[in-house]
């Protein structure tokens, strides 16, 4: 969904940095985006390290200035039974989904305020909104994203600064193809038949409404959990 968010932003003539922690795929994405007339970076950085995403919003400004649009797309998803989380799992999927997306945002929300003018978007998802079985982590993560996302729309919005959500539902990913435990695999037509459109999301489709509340003409949207889940939730 990161991938798809940055091509689309990309296309609509941003400047975009591109972080991650695998620093050869995230140049390697670089490289494709500016081969196409991109202006784009890539950053290697951990969001649950406060050090290295500040160093990364530093390196941002470096070669772009000061920073008008912030979206929060990293995240992972274990699928656990309660039994088997550790609290060494628990603190993983809280720093990566949700203390992540706290570091991103305030580590850059400052050139918004000075420049009266953001869009901040965070990715949830509908797990946050109605919880899932093995993914209570996740689930409770997600849905502190979404309060995080509620709470800073009030806070930020007489800055001329908007935050909202994308709430993806199930969504055709690496992540999503990936087996979710050993020996079991995801069976995706199964799981497109559970959805109201009876099909899987596309990476593009999230893309599409980031763009959106990104532009500027989502202006007076704000505080919303955008659910692009085909009718899921």
């Amino acid at each position: 969904m990161g991938l798809a968010i940055a091509h689309a932003l990309v296309a609509r003539g941003d400047r975009v940095a591109l972080l991650d922690r695998n620093a050869d795929g995230v140049e390697r994405v670089a490289s494709e985006l500016r081969s196409k007339g991109g202006h784009v970076v890539a950053v290697p950085a951990d969001v649950a390290d406060r050090g290295s995403v500040d160093a990364a919003v530093a390196r941002t400004r470096d070669a772009f200035g000061p920073i008008e649009i912030v979206v929060t797309a990293a995240g992972i998803a274990p699928h656990r039974f309660l039994s088997e989380i550790t609290l060494d799992h628990w603190r993983q999927v809280i720093d990566v989904n949700l203390t992540g997306t706290f570091n991103c945002i305030q580590s850059s929300f400052a050139d918004m305020v000075a420049g009266k003018w953001g869009r901040i978007v965070t990715v949830a998802s509908f797990a946050g909104q109605a919880g899932a079985p093995k993914m209570a982590d996740y689930s409770a993560a997600k849905g502190g994203v979404i309060a995080l996302t509620r709470a800073l729309a009030k806070e930020l919005a007489a800055s001329g600064i908007t935050v909202n959500s994308i709430s993806p539902g199930t969504i055709d990913t690496p992540m999503f193809r990936s087996e979710p435990t050993e020996g079991e695999v995801v069976d995706a037509e199964r799981v497109a038949a559970m959805v109201p459109a009876r099909r899987l999301g596309s990476a593009e489709e999230i893309a599409a409404t980031c763009a959106f509340l990104t532009s500027e003409e989502a202006g007076y949207v704000n505080g919303q959990i955008v659910g692009v889940n085909g009718g899921l939730f």
